[in-house]
């Protein structure tokens, strides 16, 4: 078996585990990542694409904004389209800030790009990934590369390898509180190539249920529908979809583009929170520690929060030999993950179709709506939540 030495080994080559690697480089910090997938895979998963103002600014602060400027877009508000009825929520007027529209894959294409061109390691296609005795402060790992066995020996192991990976596993039986809620809907969502119908998203609450229209360049569209969580896909012609979108979308001066589809899914719908993030030398950060649902596109900037928190604690543990900032790591993220997962249920429960609601239950759902959209405090609450908390 071969035996290298980092200080810091990352389970996990998505957005958290290449953004910690990033950011422990600028720190002067040895670090090495471990991913399970293939570089080509990673680079292309089409995830998220809403970046918070301050993981934008963090971006441009690691010296990763050039691209994401480039072909990015800012956007200082967003659309809440409630019986038939357009309301706008002007971010910048309400709060001085705005969300930039760029993919998770592109910031992964970024960050794997920056960690290379550094001469940083990720290690692509690694199987069997084991973590050992991160409690006795002596943590190593074993993994499989090209049908070698190999040992890793570090001194802190960030898993920020998903919600079903090894690390959060790893956990001593017993140790971890799960909060979990699974909600009785999905998303169906595509991928087309069409231009965006409008400049800015739109969030659209619709007897038939929720609608989301999205973008991810200035030629592909990305567009959300809510189903059942089981939903068989094959049930949805193109046609289909593209009426379903075009009913629920629909208002005044609205004309919805449509074009080629070319990729398709259903996705399941929860809120989940594992506590504590961490034991030993061992640290959960992003999907493996806490999912929400991406009705407040939530996900990816939670998870660039985390590995925030985690590296000014490493650059503590590691420069200045301060393990206080470690120790504390679960209760400083907890703060923001709770305000996170109460802003991404909040927004669920409010846009979307509840088949067990009676009608007392919809008439509050539609006071809700009423008072977020009409009153200059329920927006400035919905406004700040949306363009994100600080980092910390």
């Amino acid at each position: 078996m071969s035996t290298k030495k980092t200080r810091i080994a990352i389970i996990g080559a998505g957005p958290a585990g290449l953004m910690l690697s990033h950011l422990l480089h600028l720190s002067g910090i040895d670090n090495v990542i471990l991913e399970n997938r293939s570089r080509d895979y990673v680079e292309n998963r089409i995830r998220a694409g809403i970046l918070e103002y301050e993981v934008a600014e963090l971006m441009r602060a690691s010296g990763l904004g050039e691209r994401m400027d480039t072909v990015g877009s800012r956007h200082d508000g967003t659309n809440f389209l409630v019986d038939g009825e357009l309301h706008h929520i002007d971010f910048h007027k309400l709060v001085g800030k705005h969300v930039m529209l760029y993919s998770q894959h592109e910031v992964v294409r970024d960050l794997i790009k920056a960690r290379l061109e550094a001469g940083g390691e990720i290690i692509f296609e690694a199987s069997d990934v084991a973590v050992h005795d991160y409690e006795s402060g002596t943590p190593y790992v074993t993994y499989t590369v090209s049908g070698a066995t190999a040992r890793l020996d570090c001194e802190v192991i960030a898993g920020c390898d998903g919600f079903h990976g090894i690390c959060r596993q790893s956990f001593p039986a017993g140790m971890i509180v799960e909060y979990d809620r699974l909600y009785p809907f999905g998303w169906l969502g595509i991928l087309a190539e069409a231009p965006p119908s409008m400049d800015e998203l739109i969030y659209a609450n619709h007897p038939n249920g929720f609608a989301l229209l999205s973008m991810r360049s200035p030629t592909i569209s990305r567009l959300y529908l809510q189903c059942a969580p089981d939903e068989p896909i094959e049930n949805w012609s193109d046609d289909r979809i593209w009426d379903e979108l075009a009913l629920r979308l629909g208002h005044d001066g609205f004309s919805l583009n449509t074009g080629k589809i070319f990729q398709k899914g259903v996705t399941a719908m929860r809120s989940y929170v594992a506590e504590p993030m961490q034991v030993g030398k061992l640290f959960l950060a992003g999907d493996a520690a806490h999912i929400v649902p991406p009705t407040g596109a939530k996900g990816l900037n939670s998870a660039i929060a985390d590995v925030a928190i985690l590296h000014r604690a490493i650059e503590a543990y590691a420069l200045r030999k301060d393990n206080e900032p470690l120790n504390d790591y679960t209760k400083v993220c907890l703060r923001r993950i709770w305000q996170i997962e109460r802003f991404s249920w909040w927004m669920t429960s409010m846009m979307h179709k509840f088949d067990n609601h009676g009608p007392f239950d919809a008439r509050m759902q539609t006071a809700e709506l009423n008072y977020i959209l009409t009153s200059p405090a329920g927006q400035m609450t919905l406004a700040e939540n949306y363009v994100g908390l600080p980092l910390h």
